[in-house]
């Protein structure tokens, strides 16, 4: 790098994207030491099940989503770093069956390090990808950070009837998965210039497709929870399905569809640290098959930055879901596991 010549983003961050969240055990430490507050009646969903956002009932008709979400960069491409950024944003409304509406901006950039225009491009590609989910960007928060940071608050919009909770599976459901894992085994490679442009160019069409199909999931009795696998993994994500539920969560691995290129990469040793401290804060609550390597336990619980939906639905309607995720583009969605009557655990088969 020369005086005329920025940094890398991700040379910037000590960890990128959803990589970048704390990890459930510590997580739920701080948050157990953390003093309740008075619960309002109309707080249809805080945080007690771990859900993907608050949801606070404004009248029959109509109930407020609110969730937030932020990180360090996970690309090098300031215009990219903001579309991944702002999509995986706005998933955690679609996840609870939502229509957003509004977005602020949260942007913590270290004014002195980073040029201007490239500050002004991560803003760039997060307005694009609200304008694609057809919201604005109202307002927002700036600060002079160290670390670049950006992400969004986003509100939404849901009919109290047709909110769909992570914790609402049922014994007999079966869990379709809309998009494929590896997203943090490509980033992690990224961060180590291993990544090529095909391997890239994959990472950054999954991780800038809105998950749209929530909104006509909430239409489906049959679709009985949901929630968007990120930063814990799928099997962290299932895993508070499961203790969500009061069920066990069995995973199909054979049948969990994996971005190309991510297995061999995982091979290469590019894994996050995130995905040890996952299985470290968890890994006590899975069941994993005889001769599952450390190879496959690292995609299980890699961190997914803008990470696909997981649905939990009844078997006569997985067709009509499949078929909404079509639809909507998601070609690689498909059946993943089921959901068992028994202790809260994730069982890998």
């Amino acid at each position: 790098m020369t005086a005329s010549t920025p940094p890398r983003l991700t040379s910037l961050s000590h960890g990128g994207g959803c990589g970048c969240k704390i990890a459930p055990a510590v997580l739920s430490e701080i948050l157990r030491s953390t003093p309740g507050l008075p619960v309002p009646e109309a707080l249809m969903v805080g945080i007690e099940t771990a859900d993907d956002a608050a949801v606070y009932r404004l009248n029959d008709q109509q109930a407020l989503i609110a969730t937030t979400d932020f990180f360090m960069p996970i690309v090098d491409d300031p215009y990219d770093f903001g579309r991944i950024a702002a999509t995986n944003a706005i998933s955690d409304v679609y996840a609870m069956g939502g229509r957003p509406i509004l977005a602020l901006g949260l942007v913590g950039m270290p004014v002195n390090v980073l040029p201007l225009e490239i500050i002004g491009r991560i803003l760039q590609g997060g307005q694009s990808v609200c304008r694609q989910a057809g919201i604005p960007i109202a307002g927002g928060h700036t600060i002079d950070s160290v670390e670049p940071i950006y992400g969004l608050v986003v509100l939404g919009l849901v009919h109290p009837e047709r909110v769909k909770r992570n914790a609402g599976s049922r014994p007999g459901d079966l869990l379709v998965l809309g998009k494929p894992l590896g997203v943090g085994v490509l980033s992690a490679a990224l961060k180590k210039q291993a990544l090529d442009e095909a391997g890239y160019r994959r990472m950054i069409d999954t991780t800038t497709r809105l998950n749209t199909p929530g909104m006509d999931l909430a239409e489906l009795p049959g679709v009985h929870a949901l929630t968007d696998v990120t930063g814990f993994g799928l099997a962290g994500h299932g895993l508070e399905m499961a203790r969500g539920a009061g069920v066990r969560v069995v995973i199909d691995w054979a049948s969990v569809p994996l971005l190309e290129g991510a297995r061999e990469l995982a091979a290469r040793g590019f894994i996050t640290g995130a995905s040890g401290r996952n299985w470290a804060s968890y890994g006590a609550s899975v069941d994993l098959p005889q001769g599952f390597d450390d190879i496959e336990r690292a995609l299980l619980t890699d961190p997914q930055t803008s990470g696909g939906l997981l649905a939990a639905c009844a078997p006569e309607v997985v067709d009509e879901v499949l078929g909404i995720f079509g639809r909507h583009g998601f070609e690689a969605a498909t059946v993943v596991g089921r959901i068992e009557a028994g202790e809260a655990r994730l069982v890998v088969r």
